[in-house]
């Protein structure tokens, strides 16, 4: 999950900065590889909570 919401959000923030310039690429790849260690840090340390915080609004228990 980490992988694919890294590379869509990077992708789609260095459109937004650069738009489709010659840079785009390098840019977009520089940016994916910084996000999506940190994106798999932040899933696996806060994923247990949302769960838990999922549950309690939906009644699950």
């Amino acid at each position: 999950m980490s992988f694919f919401l890294s590379f869509f959000m990077t992708g789609y923030v260095t459109w937004l900065n650069l738009g489709f310039s010659e840079l785009y690429l390098a840019q977009w790849l520089r940016a994916f590889c910084m996000a999506w260690p940190a994106a798999g840090l932040i899933a696996f340390t806060f994923g247990p909570i949302a769960q838990r915080w999922a549950h309690r609004l939906t009644g699950i228990i």
